[in-house]
């Protein structure tokens, strides 16, 4: 999700929460508590600070070690043990238990989006990306931000947060099923299909389509029951043999963008005197190109010119950031 909107769902947690009697019974507590959903909330979502290294870092290493397993255990000890500084007469077991509340459901709902995280790591490094619900959904938004407006009005934290939770769980659910039926008519309308990306939208039935057989990538869109096929790609298995892939693949912006794409296509060409090789991510097809990109130029002794990885809606834009990279190297 979105930083608001996890920021948005630790106050909803701390509604809840006054639901428990510890909480409810000491203002002291409940402050702490507030502070440890909110925290624990937010506290997964600190590698965003990687992009200010680059973007080869931040992509490889975001929703990576700080969703996965063991640091998923250790986030609420640390947020209560700050928090317990804070308000040292709270009561430390509950706000232990809240703050894991809010870490659990931040990596939880992050799952459920098509960027995914890597939440069973060290057991895989594989992302989990159900692809179910938009990074940003303005109903599970919308509904925290009036479920905060009652309570501070006429209603009862606990109770409005307990039913606004009951109804996102129906949400939920309802957007699973969704997702299975669309990909079941995408598998009837393209037979064949070895996997299927549905990445959601803002909108409820449409969606952004990538999908592959064993020769073929398919980039789409869907909208209610509507398939509309926008490319098709002949799908070719990377060519290690060719010298100029092994030596694109040697760069830190390409390794990073591989190790996070599932479905992509490569190219090679040459302009003004170099070789330009150039992977794009097919789930992000946005304005009439695919903005999510790794590409590398290479000079005719395939030595590494510049390289650039994350998302340009132009292809001047790219250019830019090439020439940059370049100058800085």
């Amino acid at each position: 999700m979105d930083t608001a909107t996890h920021v948005v769902i630790g106050f909803g947690l701390a509604g809840i929460a006054t639901l428990d009697p510890a909480v409810a019974g000491s203002s002291l507590t409940f402050q702490a508590v507030m502070l440890g959903t909110v925290a624990g909330s937010v506290i997964p979502d600190i590698d965003t600070v990687l992009k200010l290294k680059n973007n080869a870092t931040y992509i490889r290493n975001h929703r990576g070690m700080t969703h996965s397993l063991p640091v998923t255990m250790l986030w609420p000890y640390l947020i209560a043990m700050l928090t317990m500084m804070i308000f040292p007469g709270a009561n430390a077991s509950h706000v232990l238990f809240w703050a894991a509340v809010g870490v659990f459901l931040h990596v939880f709902s992050d799952i459920f989006n098509a960027y995914g995280t890597q939440a069973i790591r060290p057991l895989s490094d594989q992302w989990i990306a159900l692809g179910v619900i938009n990074i940003f959904d303005p109903f599970i938004f919308s509904l925290h931000i009036m479920g905060l407006i009652i309570w501070q009005t006429i209603g009862h934290p606990g109770i409005t947060f307990l039913i606004i939770y009951a109804i996102l769980i129906a949400y939920y659910i309802l957007r699973i099923h969704h997702h299975h039926q669309m990909v079941m008519e995408v598998r009837k309308q393209l037979p064949n299909l070895t996997k299927v990306l549905l990445s959601p939208t803002m909108r409820w039935s449409h969606y952004h389509l990538a999908a592959e057989s064993a020769d073929r990538y398919y980039v789409g869109k869907i909208e209610g029951k509507k398939l509309i096929l926008i490319d098709a790609f002949n799908r070719k298995p990377i060519d290690r043999r060719d010298g100029k892939i092994r030596a694109a693949m040697k760069d830190k912006n390409v390794r990073a963008f591989l190790s996070f794409s599932p479905m992509y296509r490569w190219t090679v060409s040459e302009r003004n005197g170099r070789y330009v090789i150039q992977f794009t991510d097919l789930r992000y097809f946005s304005k009439g190109m695919y903005p999510f990109t790794a590409t590398v130029w290479l000079n005719n002794a395939l030595s590494i010119q510049s390289s650039y990885t994350g998302w340009v809606f132009s292809e001047k834009k790219l250019r830019k950031k090439l020439v940059l990279a370049q100058t800085k190297a």
